[in-house]
């Protein structure tokens, strides 16, 4: 049974973490890459399907390539920042399911039934992409996730040789500048939003 985190913890995951519109002039390494994906993997995804692929801009020419698919004020983002990842999602993903779910034939689940795999495909990579988000701040790192970029022109640069990958969202990230953002925007009490049946 796990202990609840400390207040530190919750802080740097939640409460006082941001997202970020600028970084430090700080490097992030590509054992740090490795890192946040050896957290994320192990975040909760339907069957284990795990349909997320990254491609990880951290070179100027893919840093370039992107931000000229994306909007001006997002392209200066990418620009500035260490590194951008692209959140895509394998739309086959179920063709890995015989190795990552070995418990039951669930390739039969989604092989044929397109709008199943897509709709399954689009989830769980965007929950895989708020596992990116708190593993990279788990590890002291900030991130700027967006979205305002071409979808279909990502796709043709950086997923060319994979057409069953499609982009879902993109995010920078680095060392957040404090002076890259302004005061938080409101979150409400629990009874706005929520209720219990």
């Amino acid at each position: 049974m796990s202990e609840p985190l400390s207040d530190s913890a919750l802080d740097q995951l939640f409460r006082t973490a941001r997202t970020y519109n600028g970084y430090l002039d700080k490097p992030v390494s590509e054992a740090q890459l490795h890192a946040i994906w050896d957290l994320m993997k192990f975040g909760p995804t339907s069957a284990n399907c795990l349909p997320a692929r990254l491609v990880w801009c951290t070179s100027d020419d893919a840093k370039q390539r992107l931000a000229a698919l994306a909007l001006p004020d997002n392209a200066k983002k990418i620009l500035a920042a260490p590194a951008t990842v692209i959140i895509g999602m394998d739309l086959e993903f179920y063709e890995n399911l015989p190795e990552l779910f070995p418990h039951a034939d669930a390739r039969s689940w989604f092989a044929g039934n397109d709008e199943l795999a897509k709709a399954t495909a689009f989830r769980n990579s965007s929950l895989q992409g708020a596992y990116f988000i708190l593993a990279a701040r788990a590890l002291g790192l900030d991130t700027g996730p967006m979205s305002g970029f071409s979808n279909d022109a990502v796709d043709a640069a950086f997923f060319a040789d994979q057409p069953k990958v499609k982009s879902n969202f993109i995010s920078t990230l680095g060392y957040g500048d404090p002076a890259s953002i302004f005061e938080r925007s409101p979150r409400p009490d629990f009874a706005r939003f929520n209720r219990v049946a």
